[in-house]
């Protein structure tokens, strides 16, 4: 289970930061893969219309915090 939500963790850093980059310069390399949250979820959420930056950067303090919580959590 640590394992999991390392990888998980991880990947919601990068993708926070990822879609900020995005959203403030375009980014050529692995924005498909990085940047679903930013393309497919940020648009459909109308509270969150303005405040891409924030809602991106919101998701990679999540991603730490899930990091964080991984170890802290026992097992393989």
């Amino acid at each position: 289970m640590r394992k999991g939500l390392q990888v998980l963790g991880l990947y919601l850093v990068l993708a926070g930061i990822s879609g900020t980059i995005d959203y403030l310069a375009g980014q050529p390399l692995l924005g498909a893969v990085l940047n679903v949250f930013n393309r497919f979820v940020i648009p459909r959420i109308d509270l969150l219309a303005g405040y891409e930056i924030y809602a991106n950067l919101s998701l990679a303090v999540f991603g730490a915090a899930v990091l964080a919580a991984a170890v802290r959590v026992r097992g393989t």
